[in-house]
């Protein structure tokens, strides 16, 4: 694997084309620094428009017919007004841009190539001018207001998983460290028999990036969704899904810990697996016939889960996610807070901050569509009259609490009116629906005789703030509740969403 641009293999590259482009151009000897300076404007502003990282400039190519025919130019030597070139050049570009001179032999003779990164956020100019490349001569950029506007129009937002994670790796590398097999089983399709068709898929999707020497720069995305082992890559590394069993209800009394350096989309089914054989079961018994069941909703830790990978800072360095297994709950921390107020999980508006990779962990059915997975967790939580989830802010970390089953008798207060809170704000996800005792009743498995008890717990969450009541003037027996942030909203509904007490 290399770790520096291919010098001879791009120049052919290059070469190869019918003619330049507006993102590279050939030279003999030529080096004027303010011609060059206005050259590197211009390439840096026609790659963005390009699409392209860099753009070249290549000293030793005839321009006519692409020869290689070497230069004399020597970067290194070249010296302006007393100052090197390349520190005379970066003092007259804005913004700055970490362009590059590199020297080798092609074919036996001596080549110059200056790699230009492309302009970003804003063109790039040189003494206060911004330039472009219109076929292969260089002009000003304000003679040409619609390629500017397209400029200042490009996106400006860097995505950790746009990034690069490894630059310049060969075709077999590529294939050593991505989980190819597992992309094209989830998208079901065969496997390419021919690699540079296989590596094309690759990139079609994001997650490879290849360059102009050939080789190839593998994206944040690739790795996170589909890397072999994330322990490999040092940026990634804090990344892998980090799995804590514990034989009772304390952290003292750990038993067993696991690291999956598996990529999310590739592994998550092992990672589920991996937690399904470490979580606790219960034995039941049904015809006879005897079972264990899982202490903790499935389909809800598997959404927590996912949220966790999804929803992780993944700028923090020293941290990634960690599943703790006990014998009363399980906990999933991911590094990073929310993004929106955790109470407002259920019936926020949805936000991620890593969209590239939620969108394609749902594309493999891994969660929920946008929106849903917080209301399908308290869902699967509530049919099975458990704890309600709970959700605590760390030090820029999130944890999500999932219980096991708890008599009523041993829920407190606070259990009680999480779980009324997160009921209404449920029941209001289903077209603005209210609760009331009859809703509340079910929801703790209580039987009708319960209706005092019901009614008491409602007061509880009445006095927290966590509810309101739809008309405050009805009478006890038909009072309905709304969350405390829909309560602004009762007398707005055009139809009655009110389930009456029986």
């Amino acid at each position: 694997m290399t770790t520096t641009e291919n010098i001879p293999a791009l120049v052919k590259r290059l070469c190869a084309h019918a003619r330049e482009t507006e993102w590279f151009e050939f030279k003999s000897s030529d080096a004027d620094p303010k011609k060059l300076g206005q050259n590197i404007s211009a390439i840096a502003n026609a790659a963005a428009i390009s699409g392209k990282s860099n753009g070249y400039i290549i000293w030793g190519i005839q321009d006519d017919d692409h020869r290689i025919i070497g230069t004399t130019f020597k970067p290194d030597s070249k010296r302006v007004q007393r100052d090197d070139l390349d520190h005379w050049l970066s003092q007259r570009l804005d913004p700055s841009i970490n362009f590059r001179f590199h020297t080798d032999n092609v074919d036996g003779k001596p080549v110059v190539v200056l790699l230009i990164p492309r302009a970003f956020d804003r063109p790039v100019r040189f003494d206060n001018e911004a330039y472009i490349r219109v076929g292969s001569r260089t002009r000003k950029l304000n003679r040409f207001p619609q390629k500017e506007s397209l400029i200042w129009r490009l996106p400006t937002s860097r995505t950790f998983e746009t990034g690069v994670a490894i630059e310049y790796v060969q075709n077999s590398g590529v294939l050593d460290l991505l989980d190819y097999e597992s992309y094209f089983n989830l998208v079901k399709s065969p496997i390419p028999t021919h690699a540079p068709n296989l590596l094309q898929a690759l990139q079609h999707e994001n997650y490879v990036r290849q360059r102009d020497d050939g080789s190839w720069d593998i994206l944040n995305l690739g790795l996170l969704a589909f890397a072999r082992n994330l322990g490999t890559i040092d940026s990634l590394r804090r990344k892998s899904t980090r799995i804590v069993k514990y034989s009772g209800t304390a952290r003292y009394h750990g038993s067993r810990q696991e690291e999956l350096p598996i990529g999310y989309a590739a592994g998550f089914a092992s990672i589920m697996d991996y937690v399904s054989k470490l979580a606790p079961t219960d034995e039941t018994f049904n015809g006879g016939i005897r079972k264990q069941e899982p202490r903790f909703p499935t389909l809800a830790v598997r959404e927590v889960i996912a949220n966790a990978l999804i929803h992780q800072d993944l700028t923090e360095r020293g941290t990634g996610p960690l599943v703790e297994i006990f014998e009363d709950r399980i906990e999933v921390l991911n590094p990073g807070a929310p993004l929106v107020d955790s109470r407002h999980f259920v019936n926020a508006p949805p936000k991620s901050r890593n969209e590239v990779l939620a969108a394609l962990l749902r594309r493999f059915g891994i969660c929920e569509e946008l929106g849903s997975g917080w209301d399908k967790i308290v869902y699967e939580i509530e049919i099975r009259h458990l704890p309600a989830p709970r959700i605590d802010v760390i030090n820029n970390s999130t944890r999500v609490t999932i219980y096991g089953a708890k008599p009523l008798s041993k829920m407190n207060s606070a259990d009680r009116v999480r779980a009324i809170y997160l009921h209404a704000c449920l029941r209001y996800a289903d077209e603005g629906a209210s609760i009331t005792n009859t809703t509340v009743r079910k929801r703790f498995g209580m039987d009708q005789r319960n209706s005092a008890k019901a009614s008491r717990f409602l007061n509880e969450a009445l006095a927290a703030g966590d509810i309101v009541p739809v008309n405050p003037n009805a009478g006890r027996k038909f009072m309905e509740y709304l969350p405390y942030w829909a309560g602004g909203a009762a007398d707005s509904h055009e139809h009655d969403v009110a389930i009456r007490a029986s």
